[in-house]
């Protein structure tokens, strides 16, 4: 279910990078233009960040993760990455952006430490 909300949620971050760069002209880069910087960070750090989550997430689930643990992982992976593009793009700084780098990085420590912690113990 996540790695569903998570490719649908791609897709407005694509979208709004590509709507900027038809409205401006700018192919490459950002070309000084801050709201296209802006978006395209929003989509960066998106696509830095989910897909590390959802596989280490993936493979905490296939090793007996409880079912508690997915969802709070999840949940939070979801309003971390909202609240960070959302303020990204609105306005560039401020804490909720902060704070939703650490509701990302939450699930990324506790799912990576499952998966090291059932490696561990498999040998």
């Amino acid at each position: 279910m996540f790695i569903g909300i998570f490719a649908l949620l791609q897709i407005p971050l694509t979208v709004m990078v590509g709507l900027r760069r038809a409205i401006t002209g700018i192919q490459f880069f950002d070309g000084g233009d801050q709201t296209l910087l802006r978006r395209m960070r929003a989509h960066g750090n998106y696509t830095e960040t989910v897909p590390i989550v959802l596989l280490a997430m993936a493979a905490s689930e296939a090793t007996g993760a409880p079912a508690w643990m997915l969802w709070a992982g999840g949940a939070s992976l979801l309003i971390g990455r909202l609240m960070h593009a959302a303020i990204l793009v609105l306005k560039g700084w401020g804490l909720p952006r902060a704070l939703g780098m650490i509701l990302t990085f939450v699930p990324m420590l506790g799912f990576g430490a499952w998966c090291l912690s059932r490696a561990w113990l498999a040998h």
